[in-house]
């Protein structure tokens, strides 16, 4: 075979014009065209990008909603009180003690009883600076309010004094609560006009913090103003 001529083809014809032209077209583009594995690099991100889209995507589609125990029913069911009321308990030193607990002075009690209790028992209770009362009653079916409960086992402070007796207030009860009507808080001892053989007419009078826990228990938590150390009372009323 004869060697190649000088700028000719390999069967030796001269390369015109136009050959070269076209040649020197695909070396630059041959010259400009990205590897291969830069094209599958260029990709990734987009792949990633999809895929986090599409994991965002899952986790905004909407759940079952996470269902909670039931829960007591809303205030409707209990007396129309607030949080906060007024609570008094008064009593003849050698008598009873009385427990009425207002939604305002003004408004008559939402509970009145008559509590076995002496009040001077009471009163040196109240002394040891902690007091709670535990008020319970039987649970049976068909029952009304817890409020409106005729009969209560009384226990002071863990010990069992006797009972509770729901009790239509008086035209005394009364009284007292209207004489007690401007007191917010305090203790003492009121003027009655006849001092009968039970003594002095004794009263201990604050706001209490009502908390319902179901409709067969609820409690009061006496409030001390601006954090004073002054005695603890709480009551308790439970349906068992």
């Amino acid at each position: 075979m004869g060697s190649l001529k000088a700028n000719g083809d390999m069967q030796g014809r001269p390369i015109t014009p136009q050959q070269l032209i076209n040649g020197n077209q695909h070396l630059a583009l041959s010259s400009t065209t990205t590897p291969a594995p830069a094209v599958s690099k260029r990709w990734r991100p987009r792949k990633l990008f999809a895929a986090i889209r599409s994991l965002f995507h899952i986790l905004s589609l909407p759940t079952s909603p996470c269902r909670l125990p039931s829960l007591p029913a809303g205030p409707s069911e209990f007396p129309p009180v607030g949080n906060r009321v007024m609570g008094t308990l008064f009593g003849y030193r050698k008598g009873h003690v009385h427990l009425s607990v207002q939604e305002n002075p003004k408004f008559p009690p939402i509970l009145f009883l008559e509590l076995a209790t002496p009040t001077s028992a009471l009163v040196k209770e109240m002394a040891s600076g902690l007091v709670r009362i535990a008020l319970e009653c039987d649970k049976t079916a068909g029952r009304g309010k817890l409020l409106q409960e005729p009969v209560w086992t009384m226990y002071c402070n863990g010990r069992k004094t006797g009972y509770g007796m729901k009790k239509v207030c008086s035209e005394p009860d009364k009284e007292v609560l209207r004489l007690l009507q401007a007191v917010s808080m305090g203790a003492g001892v009121l003027p009655t006009e006849i001092e009968g053989a039970e003594g002095e007419l004794m009263y201990m009078r604050a706001r209490f913090e009502r908390v319902v826990g179901s409709k067969d228990s609820e409690a009061f938590y006496m409030i001390n103003p601006d954090g004073t150390g002054g005695p603890e009372l709480s009551i308790f009323l439970v349906r068992i």
